[in-house]
């Protein structure tokens, strides 16, 4: 049995989408302490420059809870500067004005959630809708047998394979028996000259639209093959 082990995330990038694909089990480590290396926040998008990243501001006082437990800090306006961001560097790739208005709509009902988890969850979920991805996942939360040492909790669920996620090290304890997944980045046409790998999956969406699947399809085609 393949195992992967994740810390959610709104947008995650191709390698942690290969490992979910390619597992048989995911858990998604909600019950890990949030982290502001990690990517339960945020998410890598391309700019002229290269790269940077989005972020979902969280309540000062909840950065030292489990990712289940924090809050989005809703003090200040933070969904127009992200959406401008997402505008100034997309606006010219050829899907972004088809899903722009969903999208915007998406963020814009942050405001409606009080909780990271579930608003990041929903937002996943609409990205996986738009790309037709179908991927099952469970909460450690919800699991009697998770124990955050990967090492025990792969062998109390018998798998013979563990993928963590990709340069986790800094906030995710590694297993020692943690494999490598076979994952070579696709190299794909992006809006600006070159290309940036480790971007999420929106630069992805905005590029070819209901056509990520030429994408997507690269990161199990190999161990289908």
């Amino acid at each position: 049995m393949k195992l992967a082990l994740l810390t959610p995330q709104f947008a995650p990038n191709l390698y942690d989408l290969s490992i979910m694909l390619q597992a048989n089990r995911v858990i998604l480590q909600d019950v890990e302490r949030w982290s502001r290396k990690s990517r339960t926040h945020r998410a890598q998008i391309r700019t002229p420059e290269g790269t940077q990243w989005i972020n979902i501001p969280i309540r000062t006082e909840d950065r030292k809870k489990a990712i289940k437990d924090v809050r989005m800090d809703h003090s200040e306006d933070w969904v127009s500067p992200l959406l401008r961001t997402l505008d100034y560097n997309y606006r010219n790739s050829i899907y972004y004005d088809f899903y722009e208005p969903e999208i915007k709509a998406d963020w814009e009902s942050a405001y409606d959630y009080t909780y990271l988890m579930k608003f990041m969850l929903y937002i996943q979920k609409r990205l996986f809708r738009f790309m037709d991805i179908n991927i099952d996942y469970e909460m450690a939360s919800t699991l009697p047998e998770y124990n955050s040492n990967p090492n025990l909790l792969s062998r109390k669920l018998g798998a013979d394979t563990l993928y963590q996620e990709h340069d986790s090290r800094h906030y995710l304890r590694q297993a020692e028996q943690k494999s490598t997944p076979d994952f070579e980045h696709p190299e794909y046409h992006q809006h600006f000259e070159g290309f940036e790998p480790w971007c999420c999956i929106l630069d992805v969406l905005f590029q070819f639209g209901p056509e990520s699947f030429r994408i997507t399809d690269q990161l199990v085609e190999k161990v289908e093959g």
